[in-house]
């Protein structure tokens, strides 16, 4: 992997943008783009009593696995495109120097050990098109996973198949997620809360779209009857982003302009459905489904624990995050090190492969 230039303090305080209110969307869509990187690194903002449910349960222990640990193998395919492990760097950010830093040195990592990526909201990038180069990965990751992303609420502001395409072809995406976040616009000042007749414009969308679209929460969890719905409007696959990591209510209570907003977010901090439950839900209505678990993964164990619950992928973000921040060689340790857990909670289980995993007795309920 080559160097890139560090994510010094410097870069990150001119980054960094006041909260001042401005009378220009444009201004205002990078100006929040900032607040998250720096709220998200900064701050605390995680779920403080809702779980991702996934310490519920355990692996059964294999003495004698009969296995060569250098043997093990955690390679797999996802939407027909074949992956070095069953890892996502899920969607985050983009649309500012910071963040370009940050996806530049996130795509070194996934063309590196061959792992899937999604970029954060472009939006901004629609908006502002001089800032799509912060976005503009496929050039330093020319053969991974990649996922565009726009939330699935500006089909009701001004938002069309074009704006989709665009977001698609400048990214050279493999497929678009369209992010559901409900509980976040409420939270955000001035939020985009018009949901009303969103699935029929996803439907269309499916339709039309030349690349599968990806349903995906942002921390608040995809219940099995929401996943129905969304698989009959034609999604090709779910990414639950359960609740349990990073609270985006509390991020945008933390960057609200009035008290009102800020108790909001506070209210409804811990608000969402546990990842563990909505992998479980919606692989039971949806065997054959390609199925994504996120939210409050932290490490190779809870990825593993996902991928036995009936996920075809596992998401991280904060992690990638505060690794990327960091330094390219911390990025590297992280994805090593999450590479090594999945393989050794294979070998300590006696399995051969990740669907192994799935095999009655290997994973057990222990609460």
């Amino acid at each position: 992997m080559t160097t890139n230039p560090s994510l010094n303090s410097s870069l990150y305080q001119e980054t960094w943008r006041d909260r001042a209110t401005t009378s220009d969307p444009t201004e205002a869509t990078q100006n929040r783009k900032a607040d998250h990187l720096r709220i998200c690194l900064d701050d605390d903002v995680q779920f403080h009593q809702t779980t991702n449910g996934l310490e519920q349960y355990r692996f059964t222990h294999c003495c004698l696995p009969e296995l060569d640990r250098d043997q093990v193998e955690i390679k797999t395919s996802f939407l027909g495109k074949d992956l070095g492990a069953p890892l996502l760097i899920s969607s985050m950010t983009g649309g500012t120097e910071l963040a370009q830093r940050i996806n530049y040195r996130l795509a070194e990592a996934a063309q590196h050990y061959r792992i899937a990526m999604g970029v954060g909201s472009q939006r901004v990038a629609l908006e502002t098109p001089q800032v799509a180069s912060t976005f503009a990965v496929r050039s330093i990751a020319p053969d991974i996973l990649l996922f565009a992303n726009l939330g699935a609420v500006q089909l009701n502001y001004h938002y069309g198949l074009d704006e989709c395409l665009r977001a698609v072809e400048w990214l050279e995406a493999d497929a678009l997620i369209l992010h559901l976040n409900p509980l976040q616009e409420c939270v955000q000042t001035r939020g985009d809360t018009n949901f009303r007749g969103l699935l029929s414009k996803i439907a269309a969308l499916c339709n039309a779209l030349p690349v599968p679209v990806i349903a995906k929460e942002v921390g608040n969890g995809i219940s099995a009857k929401m996943a129905q719905r969304l698989i009959e409007a034609g999604v090709a696959a779910i990414d639950v982003a359960g609740a349990g990591g990073t609270s985006w209510a509390r991020v945008e209570s933390e960057r609200a302009q009035d008290t009102h907003q800020r108790r909001l977010g506070q209210t409804f901090a811990n608000w969402g459905l546990p990842t563990a439950e909505c992998v479980v839900a919606i692989r039971a209505i949806a065997p054959h489904l390609p199925l994504i678990a996120s939210g409050g993964l932290r490490d190779g164990l809870d990825v593993a624990k996902a991928i036995a619950l009936g996920a075809d992928l596992a998401g991280l973000a904060l992690p990638f995050l505060q690794a990327a921040s960091e330094s390219e060689a911390a990025l590297s340790d992280l994805v090593e090190v999450l590479m090594a857990e999945i393989k050794t909670v294979l070998f300590c289980t006696g399995s051969a492969t990740l669907m192994d995993l799935r095999h009655a007795g290997v994973l057990v309920r222990s609460i």
